[in-house]
Parts: structure tokens; sequence; C-alpha cells
């Protein structure tokens, strides 16, 4: 699970607030309240001295409850820091000792670059290495460390999860080596006189690369079978965590057929977010089952007192592990200013008027439906020739120029002079001379002019007009 290298670098420093402590909604406490067993609570708050100061504000924020477990990681980059050579642990030796009841839990690894990802071939080296004696010394110099710092009790998780793929001291590439090398590091720290320690064998729950039973090197080198258990896969919901292979469950029977106490060196929250069901639920199986010792993760994400993240869970955590029950801390109410928001005119700018285009509306003409225009059939007039009625032509009779005394006129009218002939000209056939009605006569003819074409065809023609004075008679005649 988290790496030490994390919890030494990079843990979250976190300050109690009063926002945090009244946060989340209230949630029921389990029935009978962890406080009362013999089990062991504490917290795992930084690796070095902030995390030995941080322990009485936990304490506080949990209503005085005692706080028994101190809980440290040894940094797995080199030799030297697997041997303990590192100043913090003299505050954590410090706190120790100051009470006879505490605790203190120190996670060591098995190997050097343990976080280096190394390939399964290398790592299977490294463990036939161990198994060899190779690094004992390292082993005696880390207890002699513990002895000589007074804290000779200390319980050694060694080589946690080491089921899991994150480790360089991992045991899945070569189980059996891995197996003999735990027994090589147990029996060379025993071996140091005055020394007390208890060896905590902790794999993940669940089966992970290889089912944890597989590395369980023997009773005789085990004291304590603990198990880290976070809020994530394999797994939805806490049933799972508990009924699934390798889960919770197997792991308390498979305790208590060795014969040994169990363990929660590390447990929190994870890949669920704020899930105050698994903490209310964990708690539960805690006080259930009596381990040895628990200890939270309180960092983000896991944790529920540093990491402000988590207020649903830290509220139940906190209702179910109080010493005087669930603690309602009022949260001050702190007014707010009223600060005027100052009233700014808004500048009235004024809108430009875009005229509108007018856009002429195209006349639509009116399709004009033609009436059909039926022609009126054009009957000729018979056309009825108006008759000619010449005037009658009254020569003037030629006087010869011979005589000298003109003539007397005659009483009748004479003909018509015949035109004479000129000598260019021949001489033209006289016409056939019409009838004359008598003079004093009641007729009056005319002559008709039917044309050259006519005429010749028809003759000369002349219409007669009878006259019958005023007694109306009237008649006419053709021709």
């Amino acid at each position: 699970m988290p790496r030490p290298h994390h919890r030494l670098v990079s843990t979250c420093v976190g300050t109690v607030t009063a926002g945090l402590l009244a946060t989340g909604a209230a949630l029921a406490a389990p029935d009978d309240p962890a406080k009362d067993s013999d089990t062991a609570f504490g917290a795992y708050l930084d690796y070095g001295p902030a995390g030995v100061a941080r322990i009485p504000s936990l304490s506080r924020w949990l209503g005085g409850r005692e706080i028994r477990v101190g809980h440290t990681y040894l940094p797995g980059d080199s030799w030297p820091g697997i041997e303990g050579r590192v100043p913090f642990l003299e505050d954590w030796a410090r706190w120790r000792r100051a009470e006879d009841d505490r605790m203190f839990v120190l996670n060591v690894p098995m190997q050097a670059h343990n976080e280096d990802r190394l390939p399964d071939w290398q790592v299977a080296q490294l463990i036939r290495a161990g198994a060899e004696g190779e690094y004992d010394r390292h082993f005696r110099q880390l207890a002699e460390r513990l002895v000589e710092l007074g804290v000779p009790d200390t319980v050694i998780v060694l080589g946690w999860e080491m089921n899991g793929t994150t480790y360089s001291h991992r045991c899945g590439p070569d189980p059996e080596h891995w197996k003999a090398y735990w027994k090589r590091v147990v029996n060379t720290m025993r071996s140091v006189p005055g020394q007390r320690f208890k060896f905590d064998f902790t794999p993940n729950r669940g089966t992970d690369a290889i089912p944890w039973t597989r590395c369980y090197p023997g009773d005789d080198v085990v004291d304590i079978i603990g198990m880290d258990s976070y809020d994530q896969g394999p797994g939805r919901t806490f049933d799972d965590h508990v009924n699934q292979p390798y889960g919770l469950q197997q792991h308390v029977d498979f305790a208590k057929a060795h014969g040994k106490r169990i363990s929660y060196p590390e447990w929190g929250l994870f890949r669920n977010g704020d899930n105050p069901e698994y903490v209310r639920r964990m708690l539960q199986w805690i006080d259930e089952h009596h381990p040895l010792y628990h200890t939270i993760t309180d960092y983000c994400p896991h944790g529920v007192w540093q990491c402000k993240q988590n207020p649903r869970s830290a509220k139940a955590f906190r209702d179910a592990l109080s010493d005087h029950g669930p603690v309602v801390v009022p949260t001050p109410v702190v007014p707010t200013p009223v600060v005027p928001t100052p009233v700014i005119p808004t500048p009235v700018v004024p809108t430009p008027v875009v005229p509108t285009p007018a856009v002429p509306t195209p006349p639509v003409p009116t399709p004009q439906v033609p009436s059909p225009q039926f022609p009126t059939p054009q009957v000729p007039s018979p056309q009825v020739p108006s008759p000619q009625v010449p005037s009658p032509q009254v020569p003037t009779p030629q006087v010869p120029s011979p005589s000298p005394v003109a003539p007397k006129p005659d009483p009748q009218p004479s003909a018509p002079a015949r035109p004479t002939p000129s000598a260019s000209q021949p001489p033209k056939p006289l016409p056939k001379p019409q009838p004359q009605p008598p003079l004093n006569s009641k007729q009056w003819c005319l002559p008709l002019d039917f044309g050259d074409w006519l005429s010749k065809l028809m003759g000369k023609q002349q219409v007669c007009v009878t006259i019958g004075g005023w007694s109306g008679d009237f008649r006419f005649w053709p021709f």
C-alpha cells in the first residue's frame, strides 16, 4: 500500500481546525466501542518528530482518548536507513518510554532500493542472497540500535505487503527462499541480547500477486499475523472485503488456527473516497475480533483527521472512538461583515439608431386573363353603285368666222356640237344618238356613265324621270 518513501518525504502535514472538528453528519457508533477492549489504538501521523508531536492533538480531537500506539517506518532507500541510523528513532523511543502501556510499531524493509520497481529476476537474486545470510549484519545493527534506545519490545512489521508487487522485498518471485530469508532476519535480531521484539507478518488483504499464505514463514518466527486493509479492490463493499479469498475472514481464521494475535497496522480510505460506511464497518470488525493493535493511516487520501477531504468519515471515526461519546463542537458563528456594494452608475450609452433600409416591395402584376376575342364575321354589304347623273353638256354653237352676221338664236336647243377633230388626231366615231324626250315633256333623261369597259359592253344608257307636276305622280323607269 502507501510507500514508506511517500510517508517519509511527502506525508500530508495537516493542522487541526475548528471547521474539520465540526464537519460531517452524525453517524451511529459501534454497539461496543473499541475503547473498552484490550486493543491498542494509534495512527500514522508522520514518520518523524512531527508524528510524535501530533499525538496529543489527535487525542484531544477524540475527546481525550488515549493514543497507545506510535507508528513509523524506516526508509528503504539504503542499508544505513534500514540499520536504524536515522535521528527520528530517538524521538519515538522517548515517547514510548514515557508510558509503560505504550506500543512502538516500526515497519522494517527487507531490501535496500525497496521502492525502485526492480524486475522479478533481480528481486529473486536479492531474496536468495538474503536467504544465504548476506544481509544479516544490517538487521543485527538495527536490533542493537533499538535495544540501545530503550525500546527492545518494539513490534517489527518486517517486509510488509510481501504478497503484492510494489516493493523489492516482495515474496512472489521466489516464495521458498523468501521464507528462508525471513527466518534469517528474525533469528538474527533475536540473537541480540536484551531484545523482546515481536514480529508481525502483514500481507495485503486479498490475493494480490500471490496468496499470502504461500509466503507464511512459520509459527516459530511469527508473533502476530496482521493485514493491511484499505477501502479499495478487490471487492467494492465491506462484505466483499470480509468474504473474498484471503480477505478479512480468512485472515482471522488463519491466525486463530496458528494461535496468533491479529493486527491492522494500516487501514483507511482510498479508492471510494469519503466513505463513512467503510469506516464504521471497519471499526465494528476491529471491536468484534480484538486485534492486538490497529493504526489508521492518517494522511490524504486515507485519513480522517489530517485529511479534510473526508469529513463524513472523520465524523464517523470520531463518534466511534471518542472517550465521551459523540462530541458536538458548536461551530462558532462568525458574523460576516456587511460591506456595502458601491453603486457605480452605469453610463448611458446611446444606442445608435441604425436606419432600416426601405426595401421597395416589387409590384406584383395582377395577371390579366384575356377575354377570348371572338371575331365578328364581317358580312360584306353589297355595294350598290350610285348612278352618276352627268350634267348635260350644252355646247356653245360655233359661229363660222366668214359670216359677219350672228345668227338668231333658235328657240329649240341645238344638238351638242361635235368637236372638230384635230388634224393630228384621227376622227373618232360619233356616238350613237340617244332618244331625247320631246320639248316641254314631263320626262327628264340623264345619261349613265359606267366607264369605258362597261359602256362598251352595255352601250350608252340613260335614266329618264317623268315628272307629273304636283299631282304626286312620279314614275321612275330605267333605260
